[in-house]
């Protein structure tokens, strides 16, 4: 007769142990997730734009404007943190990606808003070089999208091929098959 763990010990992440658990997706499906999250982000920027903008009774889109960046840059901090906490946000799961610690273990809310904050590193870079030349928005786009290019093939020189920002934070994206 088998004994089964009580509910309290067991856990909803599946133990890292072993080394196949632990095999980092490739680059190409990694961003695949990465655009693909982008999509299902479009939805939550939205509810939370037309949320803002009837708290706070804007009615020109360049009014409040700190104000609706600063409320987007919390929502989707507290969006990636609580579903980090958990493992996968719905892409990682659709790409069988899974974000653990470091060392292998369920990440913590405070490791994974430190991930997000550095996460921004995909943009701000080329966002706070514009700023001073005051350049048009395709400008500002090419730029972007080439900043995006070198981040994440820069993930190739790390032994682990991690992304910068994962090894900065002490997390690390391995496969969820």
């Amino acid at each position: 007769m088998t004994q089964r763990k009580p509910a309290a010990q067991m856990s909803p992440t599946p133990p890292v142990a072993d080394g196949a658990m632990l095999q980092t997706p490739s680059l190409k499906r990694r961003m695949a997730c990465w655009m693909y999250e982008g999509m299902l982000l479009f939805g939550v920027v939205f509810i939370s734009g037309y949320l803002f903008s009837s708290l706070s009774q804007t009615r020109h889109a360049m009014d409040h404007r700190a104000g609706l960046q600063a409320f987007l840059f919390l929502t989707l901090a507290i969006y990636f943190t609580w579903f980090w906490h958990r493992g996968q946000t719905l892409a990682m799961k659709t790409w069988h990606i899974r974000v653990i610690s470091a060392q292998g273990q369920p990440v913590s809310q405070t490791r994974a808003l430190l991930r997000y904050v550095l996460s921004w590193l995909w943009f701000l870079p080329p966002l706070l070089l514009t700023l001073p030349f005051g350049l048009p928005p395709s400008e500002v786009g090419l730029l972007t999208l080439g900043w995006i290019s070198i981040w994440a093939l820069l993930s190739r020189f790390q032994a682990q091929r991690q992304f910068w920002h994962d090894i900065w934070a002490g997390t690390r994206l391995v496969s969820a098959r």
